[in-house]
């Protein structure tokens, strides 16, 4: 079996941490995070590794995970580069495979973020599991059937597949130049839902409806509207001013929006844009 040292283990971490400890996917052996408590306490929650506090106290692993934050992906990637480099090669044990990968979790960067271990002869990817980690007890049972991007060095990815479709995801192949652009189809999807509905709730809060047929209405739009949506398709789904071109109605609305929230207004200006193409498009 593989091991597996994992650098972050926040949320991302955590889950694919437990995950393949449970599936027998890979050994997990080393847990570095930004204090010893929060290493601690995700290797209680994966059910198997060694917490550290240090890079240099870190062992030689067949595979690293950095589950570090998209800023921190490159920082982290240098100084795990220094930090290996300053071992002596007589320091380190042999793994398992003749060849160590690493990767990263994100999904909008591409696996040059690892660069620097590029220089120790490693194989680098990245890659993204198309999940909501807010829980991580809840996104280990919704792993069956995501959809996983792979993308860096050939090696590393055709060894990072049966890792992943172990825990039964559907990984598929993605370019460098395009992360950016699959992971704001991602954002649009799922990212930007909360924030419209937390917009819906102010604006009727605003109105002055009552609380709890605020919550009844919210509840039994968002179901319609993802069945409809489902079921229709966008342009089936949409309906609204904008789809049935009520210009002025959409001006007008969009108006009393910005008076009340200005960067409400801008998007409530721009959605509706995007609405009235989709709808003569169809």
């Amino acid at each position: 079996m593989s091991s597996l040292n994992i650098i972050g283990a926040g949320r991302v971490g955590r889950a694919l941490g437990r995950a393949w400890h449970s599936s027998g996917a890979f050994c997990v052996q080393d847990v570095l995070t930004r204090s010893l408590a929060s290493a601690e306490q995700a290797v209680a929650f994966i059910g198997a590794g060694r917490a550290v506090t240090e890079m240099a106290k870190m062992r030689p692993a067949d595979v690293w995970m950095l589950a570090v934050p998209d800023s921190q992906i490159a920082p982290t990637a240098a100084a795990l580069a220094k930090a290996l480099a300053a071992s002596p090669k007589s320091d380190r044990p042999q793994t398992a495979q003749p060849v160590t990968l690493a990767f990263h979790c994100s999904g909008a960067l591409a696996s040059g973020e690892l660069e620097p271990l590029h220089a120790l002869g490693w194989q680098l990817a990245s890659a993204h599991c198309l999940l909501s980690f807010a829980d991580p007890a809840a996104a280990l049972k919704q792993l069956a059937g995501t959809p996983c991007a792979l993308e860096g060095d050939p090696l590393a990815v055709t060894a990072l597949e049966p890792a992943f479709e172990s825990l039964g995801a559907r990984c598929f192949g993605l370019a460098a130049e395009h992360k950016l652009l699959y992971h704001a189809g991602a954002v649009f999807a799922t990212n930007f839902l909360p924030v419209l509905q937390d917009l819906a709730q102010q604006l009727w809060q605003r109105s002055g409806m009552p609380a709890d047929v605020a919550a009844q209405l919210n509840h039994t739009l968002l179901r319609n509207a993802v069945d409809n949506l489902l079921l229709l398709g966008p342009a089936g789904a949409l309906t609204g001013p904008a789809a049935r071109g009520d210009t002025a109605l959409v001006q007008r609305q969009g108006e009393a929006v910005a008076q009340w929230n200005a960067a409400a207004g801008e998007a409530y200006r721009a959605l509706s844009q995007l609405a009235s193409k989709l709808a003569t498009s169809s």
